[in-house]
């Protein structure tokens, strides 16, 4: 499943193409799996909106909507968004900036055409993503359940884990903790900050957490620098891959030799999801 780096990726592309631009029809596929809205009302409810501009929220790409001022050929800057478009990539999701003449992969669900000519697809082979219209009249605008790990601070990290029980590899995959977060970077993030996965949260002291908080956020912001990681169906708004793949410490690294001190990586099954650490680096 796509995680905050390759969200964060998707994100950036679509808003640096689309910004301003106008849809001028929707389509919507007749598989039911994708949409928590019905296609019907999205199709509605999108076309003729504006895109205001297309931002991140935890795993969900939120496209920010408004009407185009009567009689004006663009959109203030700082318009207040009438409705919001929240894509959820699921396990194999992708959403793709392209023009109407280019090949239309199998399963693409939704297909938006911009007034610029482009287009903007989601396509989904497992449909486990999903397509959401918010009418902000109607609803408050989407937030994400947990804390933005990029941005949250050293006290109110730490105060996420205070007293926890389970294990910290489990919760930091806790969407309601932190909102964002999946396999690859708490992997990635516990070896950097050499606590093992199996470690009770709760029992974890002040230090060992900020240099957690410190390599979560590190971690994080290097994928997306280069793009998020590929390894397995995830392209960027062009699909174009990642890169940060290249540069895995431990997820998917078993039994090949660690980075740092050449000792075999380990994979435990942790919280039901393949959990990979340094036996030797990580205590």
């Amino acid at each position: 499943m796509p995680e905050l780096p390759e969200v964060e990726t998707i994100s950036r592309g679509v808003d640096a193409r689309v910004r301003g631009d106008q849809i001028v029809e929707a389509w919507f596929s007749g598989h039911p799996q994708p949409f928590k809205t019905p296609p019907e009302l999205q199709a509605k409810g999108l076309e003729g909106c504006v895109i205001l501009n297309v931002h991140r929220t935890g795993k969900h790409i939120v496209c920010e909507l408004g009407p185009r001022p009567e009689g004006k050929a663009t959109v203030t800057p700082g318009s207040k968004p009438a409705a919001q478009w929240i894509v959820h990539l699921g396990m194999t999701g992708r959403l793709l900036v392209t023009t109407p003449a280019g090949p239309v992969a199998n399963h693409t669900h939704a297909r938006l055409r911009l007034a610029s000519g482009r287009e903007i697809r989601f396509v989904d082979p497992r449909r486990f993503g999903r397509l959401e219209l918010i009418d902000l009249a109607l609803k408050p605008a989407f937030r994400g359940a947990g804390k933005e790990p990029l941005t949250i601070g050293a006290e109110e990290f730490a105060a996420l884990f205070r007293c926890r029980k389970l294990a910290i590899k489990a919760a930091l995959l806790n969407q309601s903790l932190l909102t964002g977060v999946g396999n690859i970077y708490a992997d990635e993030s516990l070896f950097r900050a050499g606590i093992r996965p199996r470690r009770r949260a709760g029992r974890l002291t002040r230090a060992e957490l900020e240099r957690l908080r410190l390599a979560l956020q590190s971690v994080l912001q290097h994928a997306i620098r280069l793009g998020g990681s590929s390894v397995s169906d995830y392209v960027d708004a062009d699909g174009v891959r990642g890169f940060f793949q290249l540069e895995h410490c431990v997820y998917l690294r078993t039994g090949e030799p660690c980075r740092i001190c050449k000792t075999p990586i380990h994979r435990i099954l942790l919280a039901g999801r393949g959990t990979h650490y340094c036996p030797n680096c990580q205590h």
